[in-house]
């Protein structure tokens, strides 16, 4: 059996992420996030893509190809005019931030346990074979 349980190496996930959410990087993503969540003109923008996006789902089921195009430009407008407002700009950085955090950590766990069963391996071949 080995060392440690699947309970005990999830605890120590819930930890790890506990940490990570203790992070700058994190700390300021919730702040920009809280700031888009109250940008009146950004809400009013997502507001307006969501009720085209219907419009769209709509117009795509009855086939109305054209007028669905019209929509889906009106659509990427307001996309575009949502990511030249600076806090989106910020929200979209720090968002990349956090999850440049999470892929280094999650990288580093399956280096190490690559790295934990080479040395395994090696060990179990300087033993030789057990009789």
């Amino acid at each position: 059996m080995g060392k440690f349980s699947r309970e005990m190496i999830l605890e120590k996930a819930e930890e790890l992420a506990r940490m990570i959410a203790e992070t700058d990087e994190v700390n300021y993503f919730k702040k920009v996030e809280a700031k888009i969540n109250g940008n009146r003109k950004v809400q009013e923008k997502i507001a307006e893509i969501k009720g085209l996006q219907k419009q769209a789902v709509n117009l795509q089921n009855y086939g109305k190809t054209n007028a669905l195009q019209r929509v889906e430009e009106k659509i990427d407008q307001l996309e575009k005019e949502i990511n030249e407002i600076p806090i989106v700009q910020d929200f979209k950085d720090s968002q990349y931030e956090v999850n440049e955090l999470l892929q280094i950590v999650t990288k580093k766990i399956a280096e190490t346990v690559t790295e934990e069963i080479t040395k395994m391996k090696d060990e179990q071949t300087l033993k030789g074979p057990t009789d």
